[in-house]
């Protein structure tokens, strides 16, 4: 939790501006809004079915650039 204290003669503005750069620094809302959308796993099928197709694109894309079909 983060907690900030008001120093004396302090403005409002000056301690709203001190944390919300202590918000930023902990990573709170980076976090939040991470797990404001969960993503749902793939089925162990479809995650070996892309791992399959993604290495049959990379031996083709390999395979072209050796050709000179292909530039970098």
């Amino acid at each position: 939790m983060i907690e900030v204290r008001k120093k004396e003669n302090e403005s409002a503005s000056s301690l709203i501006y001190r944390f919300s750069k202590k918000v930023q620094q902990s990573g709170v809302i980076k976090e939040a809004k991470k797990r404001r959308y969960r993503s749902r796993l793939k089925s162990k099928s479809k995650r070996k079915i892309s791992a399959i197709t993604k290495s049959k694109r990379r031996t083709e894309m390999s395979e072209a650039k050796k050709w000179g079909i292909v530039l970098d």
